[in-house]
């Protein structure tokens, strides 16, 4: 017998407790009555609202249906029996499945988390078991700061691989990646070493809470894109970058995606806000052939030297955020602070697996190679893995803005800049001889020159920079606007042609000031 303990006030209403323990929390059976009995007990005329009242959740209706509530709160009561009691370590979800784990970490409204503390292993294997634990639940995991082994940070080997339909809260936390890593901080799960054939996922999300730190190594095995050689030198010539595996029997003496803090491929639906990221191995985000993303309130603290034991070692390919090949419909937004490179970099390039050298203009890496700068394939395959529609808003760096870049028949369009400024500063001297622009569209030496044309709708307004140049053009565009900057560097013109300008088509200057230097 089910004690339902229905009484009738003085008002003639039917009054029903909260059933406190009976049936797993306060209030849970008339939860359950509001979402899933909206239709039924109206059915039967005269039933009013449900509100609480002193704890009590009362029901109003006419003494004539009083007993066929009764008798529908015992069918009800039979079935919410069967629900998890309160107070246990149980859930109970839309799909049926229960979480035998007991919850440590919980919210202001009393919701249980899945958090790696409630795992053993390392700190990676802690938190690889708690995502894929909340992938087959409740789809939601939290990494909060203080870690259960005392530590007030999180160390990791390896990537955090991403399932689909995945949101990972970062709550005021440190993560870092290890010296022994030689990976990715952050993976979609789809693509990775050797995945040949990677299948599109959708809907992740990574959203940082107070004050998120996501951190390179201290001394890093390897820095740089996959075309960079691995050496121990402080200031490297040529196309090198640091790395402590340098000349090490048995390990890789090139960078490659893996350096990547985190890759983004074949996404669709991605989320990422609120972090600050210090000293990424390479590119401090990498998308590809992702679509439907927005990235906003990202701080970065790049530099292109980094100290290693008391001594400053100089890294490359430092870009904060890199759209590549197929990104579609982006929304980046806020994002500041120091990069040794590119703060954004949108690249649609078709280059094959020898560029530099042009020995081999066939060959291209594949998916999964771990010899390319890539995850995915560098092939472009046509109008699909054109980069388009994307809108950039309300950034700052001391170096170089926006870079918008493609090669051969690739394309890049429809991008729309609102709001960039490019300023130096004193305690970080910008790499070479200042910043060369804020915002960049073309490039040389980035494989085949664009085709006329590829590059074609960019629109930039209220553009700000002391560098080399305001706003560089170095391909063949069309159909471009760039309207109101102000530009108050050494270089006479705000915007500077790399090309014959009699190659552009159909590109339109507003209101684009140079300020006399003092």
């Amino acid at each position: 017998m089910i004690p339902l303990n229905l009484l009738y006030n003085e008002y003639n209403c039917l009054v029903i407790p909260s059933f406190g323990g009976l049936w797993g929390g306060q209030g849970r059976l008339l939860v359950w009555i509001r979402k899933n009995c909206s239709t039924l007990l109206p059915s039967f005329g005269g039933v009013g609202e449900v509100k609480k009242v002193f704890n009590k959740t009362t029901i109003y209706c006419s003494w004539y249906i009083c007993h066929k509530i009764v008798l529908i709160l015992l069918f009800l009561g039979f079935l919410m029996s069967l629900c998890p009691k309160s107070g246990s370590a149980q859930d109970f979800t839309g799909e049926g499945r229960s979480l035998n784990l007991k919850p440590k970490y919980k919210n202001k409204g009393n919701t249980s988390y899945i958090s790696p503390n409630q795992f053993v292993g390392s700190d990676i294997d802690r938190i690889q078991k708690a995502i894929d634990f909340a992938a087959q639940s409740m789809h939601k995991m939290v990494i909060p700061g203080i870690n259960s082994n005392g530590t007030n940070s999180w160390k990791i080997d390896r990537a955090i691989l991403l399932p689909p339909n995945m949101t990972v809260i970062l709550d005021n936390c440190t993560i870092q990646l290890s010296d022994q890593c030689r990976d990715n901080m952050f993976r979609s799960e789809n693509v990775g070493v050797g995945i040949e054939h990677p299948v599109r996922i959708r809907n992740i999300n990574i959203v940082g809470i107070g004050n998120v730190i996501l951190k390179g190594a201290a001394n890093p095995r390897a820095t740089g894109d996959a075309y960079r050689v691995l050496v121990t030198d402080k200031e490297p010539k040529g196309r090198k970058s640091y790395g402590s595996d340098a000349n090490k029997a048995g390990e890789k003496q090139r960078g490659d995606w893996r350096n990547n803090l985190i890759q983004i491929a074949m996404v669709d639906s991605f989320g990422l806000r609120n972090v600050t990221i210090e000293n990424s191995h390479a590119w401090a985000i990498s998308f590809e052939r992702t679509q439907n993303a927005e990235i906003s309130s990202i701080r970065f603290n790049n530099p292109e030297y980094i100290n290693i034991n008391g001594e400053k070692f100089k890294v490359f390919n430092k870009d904060g955020i890199n759209l590549r090949h197929g990104c579609k419909y982006f929304r980046i937004n806020d994002i500041s602070g120091v990069n040794g490179d590119d703060l954004i970099a949108l690249t649609s390039l078709d280059l094959n697996s020898s560029f530099p050298s042009k020995s081999d203009t066939s060959t291209y890496f594949r998916n999964g190679d771990v010899n390319s700068y890539q995850v995915t394939s560098t092939k472009w395959n046509g109008p699909d893995d054109d980069t388009e529609q994307v809108y950039i808003t309300n950034c700052q760096t001391n170096y170089c803005g926006v870079a918008i870049r493609a090669s051969g028949n690739a394309g890049i369009h429809h991008v729309y800049v609102n709001g960039v400024i490019t300023s130096a500063r004193p305690d970080t001297p910008p790499p070479y001889r200042g910043s060369p622009y804020t915002l960049c569209v073309g490039g040389k030496g980035y494989g085949a020159p664009s085709t006329p044309g590829k590059i074609h709708h960019i629109y930039a307004t209220n553009l700000v920079g002391d560098g080399l140049s305001l706003i560089l053009v170095e391909s063949p565009i069309c159909d471009c606007q760039f309207i109101n900057g102000i530009y108050s560097g050494n270089t006479p013109s705000a915007i500077t042609y790399k090309i014959d300008k009699a190659e552009t088509k159909n590109v339109i200057e507003v209101n684009l000031i140079k300020i006399p230097v003092e």
